[in-house]
Order: structure tokens, then sequence, then C-alpha cells
């Protein structure tokens, strides 16, 4: 970061920002992509130049753009949410389920007309899950039909490309735009990318500078998601470490789900007393709902989980 090439990004364009998107476009499948201070900012851009106000939008429940970006798809981009089922499978509708919310077609001018779906690929409040490629191409083949434009939150894309064994570009297929974070388990201490095609970039560019994205030398940066993207084939171990954490709390007696990627979560009693008791062992958690939230990353080692799980052991079950 120290040694990067810099320039400004506003005025003549970062090198290192610019070697680094197209890097992150062809490694994503996509045309073009724009770096981005957050993963927030990436998906606000991508709403907002989808959406018209009054118009409405689909997402898997608890999805982030749903319930973890403040309302910025609706104050900003102008969008009415609307919260999908999760009845395929943990983070994705079904097909019929996506069609019904769609509904028709041609709709009378004073009602909401549906005009994007976003998915989350993995899905963090379902616990990291994947939405498989078959029922990515159903869904996405469902909304064509209906006209609908696709975005895709990729910020932990690359743990759903690892577990499937398949690259990035391969979960990214036909979508109009998608977002993906440099930080969530790669390590990179900042940083997004929001791609599509050259036309959508250019556009995009101008909205990161209405939401106050633009930086200068923001090479230093970018150098950092650069040794990240070096870093995707790490995440199986971090999916191997969320393995063993969770077959360790089952072995327990917790109620725990079997990961997909690199996020464990338990259903608790007491989720309040639960993680108190958690933080007085000086085992770190978070709450998602009613569940206990775990994340497995490149900073833990194989030790760290089993001291994790002896110290939860020794305190007895929260």
């Amino acid at each position: 970061m120290a040694s990067a090439e810099v320039g400004d990004n506003v005025l003549d364009g970062d090198p290192t920002i610019r070697a680094l998107e197209e890097r992150a476009a062809t490694v994503l499948g996509m045309p073009a992509a724009l770096w981005t201070p957050s993963g927030t900012m990436a998906n606000v851009i991508a709403l907002s130049l989808h959406l018209e106000r009054g118009d409405r939008f689909l997402a898997p429940k608890d999805a982030h753009v749903l319930n973890s970006e403040l309302g910025s798809a609706a104050w900003l981009a102008g969008g009415m949410p609307y919260a999908l089922e999760h009845d395929a499978g943990p983070g994705r509708p079904k097909v019929e389920t996506l069609a019904k919310a769609i509904g028709p077609r041609n709709v009378p001018y004073y009602l909401l007309r549906t005009a994007l779906l976003c998915l989350e690929n993995t899905h963090n409040a379902a616990g990291g899950a994947i939405i498989p490629p078959h029922e990515h191409a159903q869904l996405l083949a469902t909304a064509r039909r209906a006209g609908l434009r696709v975005h895709l939150d990729g910020a932990r894309l690359w743990h759903a490309a690892v577990a499937l064994g398949l690259p990035p570009a391969a979960l990214t297929v036909g979508v109009d735009s998608v977002s993906a974070c440099f930080s969530k388990g790669l390590g990179a201490p900042v940083g997004s990318v929001v791609a599509g095609n050259v036309t959508f970039v250019e556009r995009a560019r101008r909205m990161r500078q209405m939401l106050g994205g633009g930086v200068r030398q923001g090479g230093v940066l970018a150098a950092a998601a650069l040794v990240a993207l070096d870093r995707i084939g790490d995440l199986e171990g971090d999916h191997e470490k969320a393995r063993r954490l969770a077959a360790g709390l089952a072995d327990l007696g917790w109620e725990v789900d079997t990961p997909e990627t690199n996020i464990v979560v338990a259903r608790v009693a007491d989720i309040s007393v639960t993680l108190e008791s958690l933080t007085a062992i000086g085992v770190l958690a978070m709450s998602t709902g009613t569940r206990v939230r775990f994340v497995a990353h490149r900073d833990l080692s194989v030790d760290d989980i089993d001291e994790a799980l002896m110290r939860i052991k020794a305190g007895g079950h929260p």
C-alpha cells in the first residue's frame, strides 16, 4: 500500500484503482467495474441506476439491502422494497414465489410496478447460504421474462465460488450488475466494486461522486484490494474452520446449522444472555435475529477455534 502508484482518481484517474477495476471486472465476468469505499455504497449506486421513483424491487427476506443499509434503497434509490420468503432453502425463494410476487407485467399507472430483483450470494443473515448456479439461472430467467433487471449483492460471492469450486464469474451470469467486497474474508481494510456494462459503470461513476465516494489517491486502498484478490483460494480454510466450530458446538449440545461457507449460526433460548456469557469468556460473536452468529476468518487459526470451544465447554451452555 505504501509503495502503490497513485494519481487523482477524480480528475484523471488513479493507475492502481484502474488496474483493480479491470481485474475485478474480469474476475466477476463483467465488462467494467467501479471501485467504491463500501459495499453499501456499491449497492445503493446500482439500485439508484436501476430504479425510478415509484418502482418496487424484490429481495430475499433479511437481505442486506433490506435490513442493513439503513433504508438507502428507499431513501436514496427511491424503490419500494418487498421481501421474498426463503421457501427454496436458506437465502433463496422458489421460482413460483418470485413469479407470484412479480405479478402481472402491465399494471395501471397508479399501482407500483416491479422493476428489479436483488439477489444475495452468499446470503449473510441466512448463515452464509449459497444460491446454486442452477437456481440462480431459474430465478434470473423468471425475472427476465417479466422484464425485470437483476442486481446481485455479491459481497461474499468469493465464498460461494470457493465452496462450489467455481470461478466467481460463473455465479454472475446474466445479471445487470453485481457488487463485491474486498474485506469480506479476503483481508483488505476497505473497498468494494460495483460492476456492469460500460454504460452502467459510466453512470455509476457519476452517482458515486454524488454520494461522496470520489477519492483522490485511492491507489493506497486499491493496492490492498489487489492483494485480496490473490487470496480468494484461502477462503476454503475459513470454511473448514467454520465446519469445525459448528461440529464442536453441536457436540456441546448447541442447536447449530451446518455451515455452507464461513458463517455459523446457532439458535439459543436468550440471545442477550448468550452473548453476555460468551463475551465474559472472551469469545466474541454477534446476533442475527434470535440466533448467535460466529464468523470464521483469516485472522483465526484452527487452534483459536479449539480454544473457543474449550472455553465454551468450561463455561457451560449459555
